[in-house]
């Protein structure tokens, strides 16, 4: 049976009489009686008594009509929800973030998502990179910024390309560079992120691609500590541009790589094939907006 025959089950009823429905049915009589004797056949009873006056339900249709305008007022719920997340009135975004540099590419934009969307819950679940993009491959997230290059199955939009700087302590022999060669780096002690942060394959594959073995030493998830340790004289670190100009860096020389073939570009990215939720289009679009050139 369908909801088309049900419908019109449930007006012929209402109405009393096939001519009586075809205004609010918006179908023509033979319409109402083929789709009402389709239905009848279909379920092996008789719904309907006819006769002069109209028509009545017989029990079986009493039982029918009160199954059928339940079904009815269910699909009008399931169609208003619908229209609600389409239309962003409800819904959520699963949406992952790593430390390094969110607070400030991402938490304006999430402010102003709220302000936009204030109807859709924000799931938010903070990680490194490549944490994150297994949440999304797993489901759990539907959109996670990382850096590029992006892992399998997934795609992905940018966000920014930043230049990466080298973080030296005031006494470094190298402080004084106008740029910092990677070749450098077996020098000195090297501060990296905390196992999972996509940085740190960045930085060891450049190393590895200068022939340069770097000795690493402190592991931090956090930007402030790793610049203390460097003004400490604790080693030198590699941090993009964005995270550190608005730190102090009282005892810190920043200093830019040479070359471009380190540099830290964040992205969005999306399980590929996936079919995403409005929410999710929805930020998308709004990061899009704010990052036009890239």
């Amino acid at each position: 049976m369908d909801l088309r025959s049900l419908r019109y089950f449930t007006e012929v009823a209402s109405r009393g009489g096939f001519a009586r429905a075809t205004g609010s049915a918006h179908a023509s009589q033979p319409t109402l009686s083929k789709a009402i004797a389709q239905l009848e056949d279909e379920l092996g009873t008789r719904l309907l008594d006819r006769d002069r006056r109209g028509v009545r339900l017989t029990q079986a249709g009493e039982i029918v009509h009160r199954h059928a305008l339940a079904m009815l007022a269910r699909t009008e719920h399931l169609r208003a929800e619908l229209d609600a997340l389409q239309n962003l009135h409800r819904g959520e975004l699963r949406l992952g973030l790593p430390p390094l540099g969110s607070s400030v590419l991402f938490a304006p934009l999430l402010a102003r998502f709220r302000e936009q969307h204030p109807q859709i819950d924000i799931h938010l679940l903070e990680h490194g990179s490549r944490r994150l993009e297994q949440s999304v491959l797993a489901g759990e997230l539907e959109i996670a910024a990382t850096l590029r290059p992006v892992g399998e199955g997934l795609d992905c939009q940018p966000v920014c390309d930043e230049p990466m700087l080298a973080l030296l302590p005031q006494s470094h022999p190298r402080a004084r560079a106008r740029r910092f060669r990677m070749e450098w780096l077996g020098e000195s002690p090297l501060i990296l992120f905390e196992e999972g942060f996509a940085l740190n394959r960045l930085i060891r594959d450049a190393c590895a691609g200068h022939g340069v073995a770097p000795r690493e030493t402190v592991h931090s998830a956090q930007v402030d500590f790793i610049l203390a340790l460097v003004a400490a004289g604790g080693g030198i670190a590699l941090l993009p541009r964005l995270t550190v100009e608005e730190r102090s860096l009282s005892g810190v020389v920043a200093v830019p790589l040479s070359g471009r073939d380190l540099r830290w570009q964040m992205v969005l990215a999306w399980r590929r094939g996936a079919e995403l939720s409005p929410a999710a289009r929805a930020w998308l679009a709004l990061v899009a907006d704010t990052t036009p050139d890239l």
